[in-house]
């Protein structure tokens, strides 16, 4: 097996083109197309990881942080970025990462973090905008049903928790078909009407080359015709943090001690006590606190993540409670979704999770 085959699991739930602008996730260092020997799995890469997979015999490392965020100017040793790299290079080790496109995939970092602490009816708590299409396209009467089949098996006609959406209403099709073609219906040189119904579609822009490719290839004419329009809609399937509902209220010192031993932390910081019920629970793992506002429009009780600045603490006043358990330990369960992607792939495959401890923060 390749590891492209490897990174391309990965990229089915969670596509380079749901990754944030700043970000560089993806291939950082080597050559995917030969053969994959083990996987070690960790957070972050530095050098003592590299040397973890030199000695487990792994050619393929997969982190969620990004080894690589900026350009190298130099490749000289100076850093432990830069002697990663080199170590990864001599030993034809490739090293790849899936960062915010992970943690705004369906399925991401918040949904393994909710299942943990136990929350029920899920959804994106800021779902992404600009990344949907909608699909237009002509097709006789009797073709329809399996040029649509073809289009839903392809990844069109999602609409939140419905799928094989689509929207159909006959017309007549007019053409002429030029003296050099095969024309599916007419003849060479005449105009001809024919019965059609337009199909109309949504999907996800990292669909769209799938998609085409689906409509193509099952589409009777020599020529089908076809439009995308780029929509502005959010999309409920991605986007940044989640939001989710305890089975059963709970008081906010038991749910912040239940937060301790489920994450398995020495310590949590928060704000200041409200007195409420804890019902509605936000989250985002890591650098979560952009989202603080989006998680009080929406109503929750309390808001969780990995990092937040001293005024986070005082803008949240009364109106949510505020939730900190470390950068660390909100995304190191992201070792456990990379492995549960690629084993159940191939069940047998040699996965590790790396076991060197890469958090940089201690505590005394």
């Amino acid at each position: 097996m390749r590891i492209a085959q490897i990174t391309g699991m990965l990229e089915e739930l969670a596509p380079l083109s749901l990754q944030d602008d700043f970000d560089n996730a993806g291939l950082q260092v080597g050559d995917v197309s030969q053969q994959v020997k083990g996987v070690l799995l960790c957070l972050d890469v530095t050098e003592e990881v590299v040397d973890e997979a030199i000695e487990m015999d792994c050619n393929l490392i997969i982190s969620h942080h990004p080894l690589l965020f900026k350009p190298l100017k130099s490749l000289s040793g100076k850093t432990y970025i830069e002697r990663s790299v080199i170590k990864a290079c001599k030993n034809d080790i490739v090293i790849y990462s899936a960062h915010t496109n992970l943690d705004n995939a369906w399925g991401g970092v918040g949904f393994r973090l909710a299942e943990k602490i136990g929350l029920q009816n899920l959804r994106i708590l800021k779902p992404k905008e600009n990344n949907l299409l909608k699909l237009a396209t002509f097709v006789p009467l009797e073709q329809a049903e399996p040029v649509r089949n073809a289009l839903f098996h392809a990844g069109a006609g999602h609409i939140g928790h419905y799928d094989s959406c689509s929207y159909n209403l006959e017309g007549q099709g007019t053409f002429r078909a030029g003296e050099e073609t095969h024309p599916f219906a007419g003849e060479p040189g005449q105009h001809h009407t024919e019965p059609e119904i337009r199909i109309e579609t949504i999907l996800p822009v990292y669909k769209k080359t799938a998609v085409l490719r689906a409509l193509l290839a099952s589409h009777p004419y020599e020529e089908p015709a076809y439009d995308f329009y780029p929509l502005s809609n959010s999309w409920s399937g991605a986007g940044a943090g989640v939001v989710g509902e305890l089975p059963d209220e709970e008081d906010e010192e038991s749910f912040l001690q239940r937060l301790k031993t489920v994450f398995h932390l020495q310590r949590l910081t928060h704000s200041p006590l409200t007195g409420k019920m804890i019902r509605e629970v936000a989250l985002c793992g890591g650098s979560g606190s952009f989202l603080i506002k989006d998680a009080i429009a929406y109503g929750a009780d309390v808001f969780i993540t990995g990092e937040a600045k001293y005024n986070d603490y005082y803008d949240v006043e009364n109106r949510i409670l505020l939730a900190v358990l470390g950068h660390y330990e909100t995304e190191i369960c992201t070792k456990e979704i990379f492995f549960e992607i690629i084993t159940k792939k191939i069940p047998n495959f040699a996965v590790h999770f790396s076991n060197v401890n890469t958090n940089p923060i201690n505590y005394m």
